[in-house]
């Protein structure tokens, strides 16, 4: 029987897990090749066959997303399966339409061909975009677990942005463990929160190996999820995150709007910052598309240090890299905090951008005057820290998930912005979560 030659979208997270989870073992199919988009450094480089299993013994090449039309004609390329996350449905279509137009079936796997299935609980945190806070959701559900006597380890959505066949299954439980696998600012803007509260993080390439380990250690398991992605395992409570500040998008991106039908909890997050004609449009969307989950209003308090050396300064504000970027937010918590206290200027460091920070000006044209934190290799991290040395300004606003003068040394004044979940209502976070547990202990 003739194999169905299969071509996997992704950006090194969902088209990896698909692959391993459906494709990798399945004798009907041959999969030719992943393109690759969003990340920079993953086109050119190969899936290795110590991951992609013994009918890749060569591996499998990576494209860059843009060969498309070409690689499905040259390889006579049957499926194309798409596979990465927070992007409009409009944007899906397009893509659909290339592939379609070169000759291959286009589609979508859902959660009963990519969920693996846990043999302890699992509380899952997702979001409708990039950037609505779900990380510090993931914290507050890990902590209140945590505090409840439970042994809680937090599986986090793939970053593998390094040596592939040396990510294949990685344990964090110290900043020393950061180091020895040389993580970049992305994954320890992920990692080292989970870290500082004392909770054991997991993350890599092969999401059933490492779900395997963490079950070994946990009494349960919080997926912290990446993007506006859906779970990699079957969750038994679905935590969504959503954001006012863009009011609209719960319901027209994917595969948000799929996190959201899903959710069994969903927390409209930034109500203390946002427009409440927003907060309301985001309420109503929620009601009509999922009208049996719980919705809870949250705020996200920001707070500084030395707030008072912004008043009358010239500030560069440093924000959160894929939020700005893939995640379309103009702006993000060191802004708010610049402008509440008085900048005199918010320097543009576009003319001051080097390498592939100067080139990600280019691509995402929303930006404004903000510099995206984006620290994907050792050089991207070098080209951001020159960035920041040639822009004039008096003062650098921080407002990254991690102190980013960790691994950068500024050469000037900075101020850190830290944000944190705080429910508002109608119940608490530690309700919603106790009320899980009866429900299980009772089962």
């Amino acid at each position: 029987m003739q194999k169905t030659r299969v071509i996997i979208m992704g950006a090194a997270g969902r088209d990896f897990h698909n692959f391993n989870v459906y494709f990798r073992n399945n004798e009907a199919c041959e999969v030719v090749a992943f393109t690759a988009t969003q990340i920079p450094g993953i086109k050119g480089r190969t899936y290795p066959t110590e991951l992609a299993g013994p009918n890749y013994p060569k591996g499998i090449p990576i494209f860059s997303e843009e060969e498309l039309p070409k690689l499905i004609k040259e390889h006579n390329v049957d499926r194309v399966v798409f596979s990465y996350s927070d992007v409009s449905h409009e944007y899906v279509m397009h893509k659909a339409s290339i592939a379609l137009a070169s000759g291959a079936d286009f589609c979508l796997m859902g959660p009963k061909t990519t969920m693996l299935k846990a043999q302890v609980p699992v509380v899952s945190i997702g979001a409708v975009r990039t950037g609505s806070g779900k990380s510090q959701t993931s914290r507050q559900v890990a902590k209140i677990l945590k505090n409840k006597g439970l042994q809680v380890v937090v599986i986090r959505h793939p970053m593998p942005y390094g040596d592939l066949r040396k990510q294949i299954s990685q344990r964090y439980a110290s900043y020393e463990d950061l180091d020895k696998y040389q993580c970049t600012i992305e994954e320890r803007e992920e990692y080292e929160p989970h870290i500082d509260n004392g909770i054991i993080v997991y993350a890599g390439v092969d999401y059933e190996r490492i779900l395997r380990e963490a079950e070994k250690e946990a009494d349960v398991i919080v997926w912290d999820g990446g993007n506006n992605d859906l779970p990699f395992y079957k969750p038994d409570l679905h935590i969504v995150v959503a954001d006012p500040h863009r009011a609209g998008h719960e319901v027209t991106y994917h595969p948000g709007e799929a996190n959201l039908r899903m959710a069994n909890v969903v927390i409209i997050n930034k109500v203390d910052t946002a427009d409440p004609k927003k907060v309301e449009q985001v309420k109503e969307n929620i009601k009509a598309t999922n009208p049996d989950a719980t919705i809870l209003d949250a705020a996200s308090p920001l707070t500084a240090d030395n707030p008072d050396l912004i008043t009358g300064k010239r500030v560069l504000v440093i924000e959160d890299g894929p939020t700005l970027t893939h995640g379309n937010m103009p702006y993000g918590a060191a802004t708010i905090m610049a402008r509440r206290f008085g900048a005199s200027e918010i320097v543009d460091p576009k003319p001051y951008a080097v390498g592939s920070i100067k080139e990600t000006y280019k691509e995402y044209t929303h930006l404004g005057t903000i510099l995206p934190a984006l620290g994907y290799s050792g050089k991207q991290i070098a080209e951001l820290k020159e960035t920041i040395d040639r822009t004039p300004c008096d003062v650098v606003v921080i407002g990254t998930p991690i102190d980013l003068r960790r691994i950068i040394n500024i050469n000037k004044p900075t101020v850190r912005v830290k944000y944190e979940l705080q429910v508002l209502g109608p119940i608490s976070l530690e309700q919603v979560l106790e009320e899980f547990l009866q429900r299980g202990r009772k089962q």
